[in-house]
């Protein structure tokens, strides 16, 4: 896209650098005077602040977000034999992770407005094997998890959320992360909260899963040089620790605004022959509030709303345009063919416009015009 100076990313990062730039600065100028690299003291305080905010026992950074779910996958003991169900609506990492530990991914359909995993049908999916669900907070709406929970009490199964894009999300006011036996966060730049580079985080309220979970992180190892499992080097930076935990007290107003942004889309696309994203969760779900990571429209004008975009300097985004179990490297791990015609047709008509939190309501007015006036000559 052209760097015009109407240009629109479909994430500022400069903006909100620059906003915060004196205290992320001196912060990383800390670090490097300090050289504590490796978990040093922004890593445990980071930790620290991360628990009490999302109202968990146990924050433990890592090195990315799919290390994040890889790593809940082993604590858990998942493995060969074992299915997990999840949502085919999302990125690969959520079925990569399943993959690593030799687990079978089992795709269940989503619900047309929410995105999320159709809880309702998950029931029916369960097998034997069943040990796991993976709920995927999509674009930032918290998955209904209280049938979820009574789900996976009545069966013993685990729960691992996926909460990549879904940092300070609420449903029936607890915060996403803190409602299965593990949560699983990414500090990707473009993230709700984002790092600077690469970062992930696992929640848990277990400390026996907590204690696996650190021990994973260090190459298998609860004491210095003993290695009681083959682990992993998965740490999060110390550098992004610090650049995070500048950032964490003003997620809330992060978040608040994307929800404007949100609302000012829907505002002014009412009347247009397209799906608009929720708002807030259907009334039949446990109330929660959604943060927004993407605004993501279902339309069959998509070829017209982004080239009408892109003609216009302004970014846009399909996510995702293959449903995971149709990915070859997902179906090679797949012992059955779903059926997740949801899945496959929102896949095919859903596209994302640009949305940060530092995004002007005239420019939000500016990008919903030419999604108008591209429908309109459609």
């Amino acid at each position: 896209m052209s760097s015009a100076p109407n240009a629109v990313p479909m994430v500022d990062l400069r903006k909100q650098y620059h906003d915060l730039k004196q205290d992320i600065d001196q912060s990383l100028s800390d670090v490097l005077e300090n050289t504590q690299f490796i978990l040093g003291s922004n890593v445990k305080a980071f930790e620290s602040e991360c628990a009490e905010y999302l109202g968990v026992k146990h924050a433990i950074g890592c090195a990315n977000g799919t290390d994040a779910l890889h790593l809940a996958m082993l604590a858990l003991k998942l493995g060969p034999g074992d299915e997990v169900i999840t949502t085919p609506f999302t990125f690969i990492a959520t079925a990569e992770a399943i993959a690593y530990v030799g687990a079978t991914p089992v795709f269940v359909d989503i619900d047309p407005h929410t995105y999320n995993l159709a809880v309702d049908q998950v029931e029916a999916a369960l097998t034997p094997k069943t040990k796991a669900i993976v709920p995927v907070h999509i674009f930032g709406m918290p998955c209904d998890m209280a049938p979820l929970v009574s789900l996976s009490q009545k069966h013993n199964l685990h729960i691992i959320e996926d909460c990549a894009q879904s940092f300070g999300a609420t449903s029936n006011n607890a915060q996403t992360g803190s409602l299965g036996d593990i949560g699983c966060f990414s500090f990707f730049p473009s993230k709700n909260l984002g790092a600077f580079g690469d970062g992930g985080m696992v929640t848990t309220n277990s400390d026996e899963l907590a204690a696996d979970l650190r021990m994973y992180r260090a190459h298998g190892s609860k004491e210095r040089y003993v290695h009681s499992v083959v682990g992993y080097n998965s740490r999060l930076d110390e550098m992004q620790a610090a650049i995070l935990r500048q950032k964490l007290p003003h997620i809330d107003r992060y978040n608040q605004e994307r929800r404007r942004v949100a609302a000012r889309y829907n505002e002014q696309l009412a009347d247009l022959p397209v799906q608009l994203p929720l708002l807030e969760a259907p009334a039949s779900e446990t109330a929660s509030v959604p943060v927004f990571h993407q605004y993501t429209l279902i339309s069959d004008y998509r070829k017209p709303i982004q080239a009408a975009l892109q003609d216009a300097n302004i970014a846009s985004a399909v996510y995702y345009p293959i449903p995971l179990h149709k990915q070859v490297a997902i179906q090679n791990e797949m012992t059955s063919t779903p059926s997740c015609p949801i899945a496959e047709s929102h896949s095919e008509r859903c596209v994302s416009l640009p949305i940060f939190p530092e995004l002007h309501n005239d420019t939000v007015d500016r990008i919903a015009g030419v999604v108008r006036q591209a429908i309109n000559n459609a």
